[in-house]
């Protein structure tokens, strides 16, 4: 049976309560819908690095307006975390996007992509 490490159980619950009030609290128009696909907290639970995508995942300007909203509501973020969870420190938060999510995708499209072509080059060889 493997162990788990508070930091690991504040990280899951801060993931969820984090997507909960990023969903119902906050307003500001250039977060828009905003996934949050994970979160990594210091052991001494002072620091969370929310990963987050957003909905428009393919415009820069975009992506970069929606972490500066997000880094702004911070506070705000804090205040409502301290509300939901019982911990005696509520970790600062910064927001990261995550591109794994983006770059899997990717690679999936270029798989699929050069598994047709090969099919398409064997259709002909025949």
């Amino acid at each position: 049976m493997r162990e788990f490490k508070r930091s690991d159980r504040v990280a899951q619950e801060l993931q969820k309560e984090v997507a909960i009030i990023l969903q119902r609290e906050v307003k500001d128009p250039r977060i828009g819908m905003v996934t949050v696909s994970d979160v990594e907290v210091s052991r001494d639970l002072s620091y969370a690095k929310i990963f987050v995508t957003f909905l428009f995942d393919d415009d820069q300007t975009a992506i970069e307006n929606g972490i500066k909203g997000l880094e702004k509501a911070s506070p705000y973020i804090r205040t409502l975390l301290a509300k939901a969870m019982r911990l005696r420190i509520v970790p600062e938060l910064r927001f990261i996007y995550d591109y794994s999510l983006v770059e899997g995708m990717r690679m999936s499209n270029l798989v699929t992509d050069i598994v047709r072509k090969d099919k398409d080059r064997h259709i002909d060889d025949e």
